[in-house]
């Protein structure tokens, strides 16, 4: 009995647009550089002071948001984002601090779609990202 091995493409069928947003230059230069060696056109952030307008401006496809922000947190960027311009974006809560079911629970409840834990697995942000490659 042979099993079938599925075989996934190196890239997925469109570029999208991502916002990387993390008070560790570390974490977003990290993240853009896996992204763009994906294809994907990628913009990134420090704060959360700027992120409704440059979102605004860029229209990503995805944001990829840091929960502890300081001044201004991922959860009330993300709430901002939620009540002014809908689930337009798919939007990916990360946290290395935030690790109770509580806190996933809270994000879930604040808009984000998705909830990953530093240091995550780059197989798995892309595996979250792909779905939203194949829209048109």
């Amino acid at each position: 009995m042979s099993a079938t091995v599925r075989v996934l493409p190196k890239r997925m069928p469109r570029a999208l647009r991502i916002l990387v947003v993390d008070d560790s230059r570390d974490a977003v230069l990290s993240a853009m550089m896996l992204l763009e060696d994906e294809g994907h056109h990628v913009r990134g952030l420090y704060s959360g002071r700027d992120v409704v307008k440059v979102v605004q401006e860029f229209n990503p496809d995805a944001i990829l948001l840091d929960i502890a922000l300081p001044g201004v947190s991922g959860w009330e960027v993300a709430r901002t984002l939620r009540e002014k311009l809908g689930r337009r974006h798919l939007l990916i809560g990360i946290s290395g601090e935030y690790k109770h079911s509580v806190d996933r629970i809270l994000s879930e409840a604040i808009g984000f779609d998705h909830y990953l834990l530093k240091p995550y697995d780059p197989n798995e942000l892309l595996a979250l990202l792909a779905p939203i490659s194949f829209r048109n």
